[in-house]
C-alpha cells in the first residue's frame, strides 16, 4: 500500500521489532526466519488511531482477497509494502499461504510473528496436521498460552485421521470446555477408523446435538454399508437439510442401491444442484447410462461438475461420439472437461484425437497440467505423433516433470525407439523407482539385458529401493542375457533382502530363464514349489514353451492339459500344444486338439508386425495380403532378407 494514500499525516517513522510471544528455547532455534529484517517506512503526517486501524483492515482484506484468487505473490507484496501490521494482518498471510498449498512459506512467516495469535497457531496446527506432521502441529498447541474450540479439535481431528485414537482421546478428555463441534470431530474420528459402534455411542452421549452431527453418524453408517441404522436414524431426525438429503442419496447410489435413491430423491422437499448432480454421476456408475442422461436433461440449472459428472459417465462407457457431443455444447469447461476427454481419447481412440484435442485446448487458453500430458502421450499411435507431444510438453515447461518423463520412457520404448527413452531417461533431475522400472524394462523389452542391469546397479546405488515391478525387468534382463545363476540369485533376494514375496509374474520369469536354459526339471520343480492358487496361465505357459524347446514330450503333455483346463478359451495353450503334438508326429491327438479347439469356438489371434512410415502406420497380419503394396513388400524380402537370413543359418518353417 503506498504512502502517498497518507496525505493529511506529519512525518514519523514507524518501526517493527520482532518479538516472541511464547518464551521457549526451541522455538528460536528450531523454526528461525533468517531473512526477517525490522520494516521501516516513511511517512508524511502522523496517522490518528482510526486512520491505521481503517488502514490495516483495508490491507488485510486485499491480502485475503487476492488469497481466495490464488494471486499469492501478490498478497505477499501488500504484506511486505505495511508499514505496520496486527497480528491479523499475520494470520491473513499465513492463511493465504495455507490455502495455496505452500506450507513452508507459511511456516517461515508463522516463526517470524511478532506475537502469536490463536488464529495463526490454529491454521498452522491444521496444516501441520495435514502434512502428517504431528510433532510440529503438537509443539504449536504446546506453546500456545490461548486455545479456542478450533485449536482443540485441529489436533483431537489430526490425530485420528492419523490413526491415534488413543490420543485424540487423550485431548479431547483434557478439553476445558466441549460443544458440538468437538463431539462431532469425535463422532466423526472414530467413524474414519472403522470405529462405527463407538461412533454411536459417542453421538448418544452428545448433550446437543446439531444437524451437523446427526449427518456425521448418518454418513458413517452409509460409509460402513449399515443402511438399515442409517435409515432409521434418518428418520429419527428432528430436521433435514439438503446435506442430509445428499448423504443418504449418494451412499444409497453408491451401494448400488439406485431404486432406494431414487425414491428418497423423489422425497426430497426440495434440490439443489448438488442432489441433482449426484443423481447422474451415481446412475452413471450403477451403468444406468441412459436414465442418467434423462435426469441431466431435466435438471433446472446445470454447473460445471454437472457436466463433468455426465461427459465421464460416457467416457467411462467408452461412448466417446455422445461425450463429444456434449463437449462442444457445454457453456463453460474446466480442466477436469478436458481431462475426461483426454482419458476417453487415452483409451478408446481414435488415433491422433488426444494430439487434436490438447491443440484445441491451447487455443482456448486453457492451460494443461500433468494428467493432460499423461493421457495425452499415453494415446500417442507413432513416433510422429510422440515427438510432437514430447515438443509441446517442453514448451509447456513440463521438460522435467518425472512423472511425465517417466511416461515417456515407456512410450519411446514401446515405439521402438530406446535411444530417446535413454536420453529423456537421463535429462531427468528427480528420479524415482518408477523412473528407474521404465528404463530398465524398457532395455529388458528390447533384449539388452546387460543394459537393464545396469541401470538397476546404478538404482541401487542412488538409494532407491525396488518393487515388485522392478524385479520383473531384472528377471527379463537375465532372461534375455542368459544369466541363469544371476537371475536366480535376484529371485531369492526379493524375498531374503528386500522382503518383497514373489508372486506369479515373477515365478514365471524364473521358470523361463531356468526352461530356455535347458534346465527343464528345474524349472518343474519352482512350479511344484508354487501353491495351487499362485499358479496360472502365464506360469504354466512359460513351462510348455520350455518343454516344446527341449522336447520333453511327457511332461508338456501334463502341463498342456493343465493350461487348458485353466484357461479354457485362451488360443495360447492350444497352439502350443498342438504344435509339440504335430513335432512329434502325434497326428491323432493333434486332430482332436483341433476338434476341441473348433467346439470351443477358441481362434488363434493371428501374429502381425508394425511399422510407422512417413508419420503412417503399416500393419502386416500373418497370411493377410491385404495392404495396398503387399506384393512389392514381398518382393523385396525375397530379393534382400531371405538370402541374409539363409547365410546366417535360418530354415523357413523351421
Amino acid at each position: 500500500m503506498s504512502s502517498s494514500r497518507f496525505r493529511n499525516l506529519s512525518k514519523i517513522s514507524v518501526v517493527v521489532q520482532p518479538r516472541r510471544h511464547f518464551s521457549t528455547s526451541s522455538s528460536s532455534t528450531s523454526h528461525p526466519e533468517s531473512n526477517w529484517k525490522p520494516i521501516k517506512t516513511t511517512f508524511r503526517l502522523k496517522p490518528t488511531l482510526s486512520e491505521l486501524d481503517d488502514y490495516l483492515y483495508r490491507c488485510n482484506n486485499e491480502i485475503m482477497k487476492l488469497g481466495r484468487l490464488g494471486r499469492v505473490e501478490e498478497a505477499r507484496k501488500v504484506f511486505d509494502r505495511m508499514p505496520q501490521r496486527d497480528v491479523f494482518s499475520y494470520a491473513s498471510a499465513i492463511t493465504v499461504y495455507l490455502k495455496n498449498d505452500n506450507l513452508p512459506n507459511a511456516e517461515k512467516l508463522f516463526w517470524a510473528m511478532p506475537e502469536h495469535s490463536v488464529v495463526a497457531g490454529s491454521a498452522m496446527i491444521n496444516a501441520y496436521m495435514k502434512a502428517g506432521r504431528i510433532d510440529e502441529a503438537r509443539q504449536v498447541f504446546d506453546l500456545m498460552d490461548e486455545k479456542n474450540v478450533y485449536s482443540w479439535t485441529s489436533l483431537i481431528s489430526g490425530y485420528f485421521n492419523c490413526g491415534l485414537v488413543e490420543e485424540a482421546l487423550r485431548l479431547f478428555d483434557q478439553m476445558p470446555e466441549k460443544n458440538v463441534v468437538s463431539w462431532t470431530t469425535v463422532v466423526l474420528g472414530y467413524a474414519r477408523n472403522g470405529l462405527i459402534d463407538e461412533a454411536r455411542k459417542a453421538f448418544d452421549l452428545m448433550p446437543e446435538r446439531n444437524i451437523v452431527a446427526w449427518t456425521a453418524m448418518i454418513k458413517a453408517y452409509v460409509e460402513n454399508d449399515r443402511f438399515g441404522e442409517a435409515h432409521q436414524l434418518f428418520d429419527e431426525m428432528p430436521e433435514r437439510n439438503l446435506y442430509s438429503w445428499n448423504t443418504m442419496i449418494s451412499g444409497c447410489l453408491n451401494a448400488n442401491r439406485v431404486s432406494q435413491g431414487i425414491e428418497l430423491f423423489n422425497s426430497m422437499p426440495q434440490r439443489n444442484t448438488i442432489s441433482w448432480t449426484i443423481m447422474v454421476s451415481g446412475l452413471a456408475r450403477n451403468k444406468k447410462i441412459k436414465l442418467a442422461r434423462s435426469y441431466f436433461d431435466k435438471m433446472p440449472y446445470k454447473d460445471v461438475a454437472a457436466w463433468n459428472a455426465m461427459i465421464s459417465a460416457y467416457v467411462e462407457e467408452g461412448l466417446m461420439v455422445e461425450a463429444n457431443a456434449l463437449f462442444v455444447v457445454m457453456p463453460e469447461k474446466s480442466i477436469v472437461t478436458w481431462n475426461a476427454m483426454f482419458d476417453g481419447y487415452a483409451k478408446t481412440g481414435p488415433e491422433g484425437e488426444a494430439l487434436k484435442h490438447l491443440i484445441l485446448m491451447l487455443r482456448s487458453h486453457f492451460r494443461p497440467n500433468g494428467r493432460t500430458l499423461c493421457s495425452t502421450l499415453s494415446s500417442c499411435n507413432g513416433m510422429l505423433e510422440l515427438m510432437q507431444v514430447h515438443s509441446l510438453l517442453i514448451s509447456l515447461g513440463f521438460e522435467h516433470n518425472t512423472s511425465l518423463t517417466n511416461v515417456l520412457v515407456s512410450m519411446y520404448s514401446r515405439s521402438g525407439d530406446i535411444h530417446s527413452a535413454r536420453l529423456a531417461f537421463d535429462h531427468l533431475r528427480t528420479k524415482d523407482v518408477v523412473s528407474w522400472n521404465s528404463m530398465t524394462l524398457a532395455y529388458s523389452r528390447h533384449g539388452h539385458g546387460h543394459h537393464a542391469l545396469q541401470v538397476f546397479a546404478r538404482m541401487l546405488r542412488s538409494g532407491a529401493k525396488p518393487d515388485e515391478v522392478t524385479f520383473v525387468g531384472i528377471l527379463s534382463a537375465c532372461n534375455h542375457a542368459g544369466l541363469v545363476k544371476k537371475g536366480q540369485r535376484f529371485f531369492n533376494s526379493m524375498d531374503c533382502v528386500y522382503g518383497l514375496e514373489p508372486k506369479a509374474e515373477h515365478y514365471s520369469c524364473l521358470i523361463d530363464i531356468l526352461g530356455r536354459a535347458g534346465h527343464v526339471d528345474e524349472a518343474a520343480k519352482v512350479l511344484s514349489e508354487m501353491s495351487c492358487c499362485e499358479q496360472d496361465g502365464v506360469v504354466l505357459g512359460a513351462l510348455l514353451g520350455a518343454c516344446k524347446l527341449h522336447g520333453d514330450f511327457r511332461l508338456a503333455s501334463s502341463i498342456g492339459e493343465k493350461v487348458l483346463e485353466m484357461e479354457p478359451t485362451s488360443s495360447g495353450g492350444y497352439v502350443l500344444l498342438a504344435n509339440l503334438y504335430a513335432a512329434h508326429g502325434k497326428w491323432d491327438k493333434f486332430a482332436q486338439l483341433r476338434k476341441k479347439m473348433k467346439e470351443s469356438n477358441v481362434k488363434k489371434v493371428p501374429g502381425f508386425s508394425h511399422i510407422e512410415v512417413k508419420g503412417k502406420s503399416n500393419v502386416f497380419y500373418s497370411g493377410d495380403r491385404s495392404h495396398p503394396q503387399i506384393e512389392e513388400v514381398y518382393g523385396l524380402l525375397k530379393e534382400k532378407l531371405f538370402p541374409q537370413l539363409r547365410e546366417v543359418g535360418h530354415i523357413e518353417n523351421n
